[in-house]
């Protein structure tokens, strides 16, 4: 199977059981530690990872979040956001975000599937993963206050075992936080870690099974 047939297999795989928590945890790294149960005040969001054909190729989306000062600043990450009550579920809100961060037309995405939810303890952010497919190379229009830079790799590429390494990092809201944690490094030096980490990882584990 061509990259297309990824795609094929990927949401009949999707409807299925998930890798869930254990698959995310493999590169699990939170600046507060995980509460025994999630707080009834979490707050919904979601988050859109675009798989895109670009020169034959299958690709993903990713961006770098503007320096705020804000839990994810300057962080990089999926396009996405907190659930509003005008949208009608939460894959209306991934594709929201992603339309009003990066310019994403909603009609131009197949959703595939979901991923397993993740709570944020950080951002108290209960975030609920959508996979999605373009036939083509979007083009964007960037929020300048949310979105630094689009980030556009091969999926083989992000998810290539040499990518995985392990790094020192702090966090914008807590200046005394410093830690070794499992990351994503890729080829320009950027870091990849955290919730954004987790979600790669559970699609990693998946497409681990394709092959």
């Amino acid at each position: 199977m061509g990259d297309t047939g990824k795609i094929s297999w990927l949401k009949e795989r999707l409807a299925q059981g998930l890798p869930g928590n254990a698959a995310q945890e493999l590169m699990g790294a939170r600046v507060k530690e995980m509460p025994a149960a999630v707080p009834d005040t979490a707050r919904p969001s979601a988050v859109l990872s675009l798989l895109f054909l670009h020169n034959d190729t299958l690709h993903t989306l990713l961006i770098e979040r503007t320096a705020d000062g804000r839990a994810h600043s300057g962080q990089i990450s999926f396009p996405g956001g907190r659930y509003e009550t005008a949208d009608n579920d939460l894959e209306t809100t991934a594709l929201r975000e992603a339309n009003e961060e990066v310019g994403i037309v909603p009609a131009d995405v197949e959703i595939l599937g979901g991923l397993t939810p993740l709570y944020i303890p950080v951002s108290n952010f209960i975030v609920h993963p959508f996979v999605g497919y373009s036939d083509r190379q979007p083009v964007y229009s960037l929020s300048s206050n949310e979105v630094a830079r689009i980030i556009e790799m091969p999926l083989d590429e992000l998810l290539h075992p040499e990518r995985k390494t392990r790094v020192e990092v702090t966090s914008p809201v807590d200046k005394t936080f410093r830690r070794a944690v499992p990351a994503y490094k890729l080829t320009d030096g950027s870091i990849i870690w955290g919730a954004t980490a987790m979600i790669i990882s559970e699609l990693q584990v998946l497409f681990e099974e394709y092959k």
